[in-house]
């Protein structure tokens, strides 16, 4: 030890390496942020955008979304259609707290996205929002009923009650008979069911879907846009992203989206 002490003392390289270690351990550590507790706020609207623009910095600088404004009241269902390329998958990725706007502001349930950091935006997500897909993300060595739990897992919510409350998700969707059943046993539009039971746990705010039948034959698209309407009719918020008119038909608001630039239809 001694040796070791004389050689760090010759060494002006090993002599400031140590001071700055030992510098660094007498520096006072910074306290923890606290957590913000991020519950709705039932006097908001659930998603309000203003003049939301999306930038990405290549060369030349691509303009995902260019000035966008939409409000999603409680209760509302929105179609967002648009050709690929046009912004939809951006403008979703924005109101999922995936990405952030570089203009405007972005307001889920009351709350400004702009001032919270990964953990927090992380944690509205599990609270808040669902998501369902064009594929299903399901684990296929898992049964439908612990796909629908770990939904749960991942949020880091109550053990007590876990397996019920996922059973009646996927009663609420039509599926509670294939519970124990793998995903590989189900069809496309029993998967996607499953998808939808998980995206439900945990009561959330709003529901996010990706092309939600860019996968489906016409007779299980049919079946799972009357899954939808029979959510909104019981009070559910959805936004819908979608390339085809008659899925967006469905919906009792519509809006386009075309190089980045949002419209509402009458």
């Amino acid at each position: 030890m001694a040796a070791r002490a004389r050689s760090v003392a010759r060494d002006p390289e090993r002599r400031r390496a140590a001071l700055t270690r030992q510098r660094a351990a007498e520096r006072p550590r910074p306290r923890p942020r606290p957590r913000r507790e991020l519950a709705p706020h039932p006097d908001s609207p659930v998603v309000e955008l203003r003049n939301v623009s999306r930038t990405y910095g290549s060369e030349p600088p691509v303009r995902a979304l260019r000035g966008v404004d939409l409000v999603v009241q409680r209760g509302d269902a929105i179609a967002i259609v648009g050709p690929s390329g046009s912004g939809k998958s951006t403008l979703l990725n924005i109101v999922g707290c995936l990405d952030r706007p570089t203009g405007g502001r972005c307001l889920i349930d009351g709350t400004d996205v702009a001032s919270l950091d990964e953990d927090e935006l992380a944690a509205l997500r599990g609270r808040l929002l669902g998501f369902v897909f064009q594929t299903f993300n399901l684990l296929a060595h898992r049964t439908v009923i612990e796909n629908v739990m770990l939904s749960e897992v991942y949020r880091g919510g109550d053990r007590t009650g876990r397996r019920e409350r996922a059973l009646e998700a996927l009663e609420r969707v039509g599926v509670a008979e294939r519970a124990d059943f793998l995903p590989g046993k189900l069809s496309g539009g029993q998967q996607q069911r499953v998808a939808i039971a998980r995206a439900l746990t945990g009561a959330p705010s709003l529901l996010l879907c990706d092309e939600p039948t860019g996968n489906l034959d016409s007779a299980n698209t049919e079946s799972m846009l009357e899954l939808f309407e029979e959510l909104v009719a019981g009070g559910m918020t959805m936004l819908l992203i979608t390339h085809d008119d008659s899925v967006a038909a469905r919906m009792p608001r519509r809006t386009t989206i075309v190089d980045g630039r949002l419209t509402e239809h009458a």
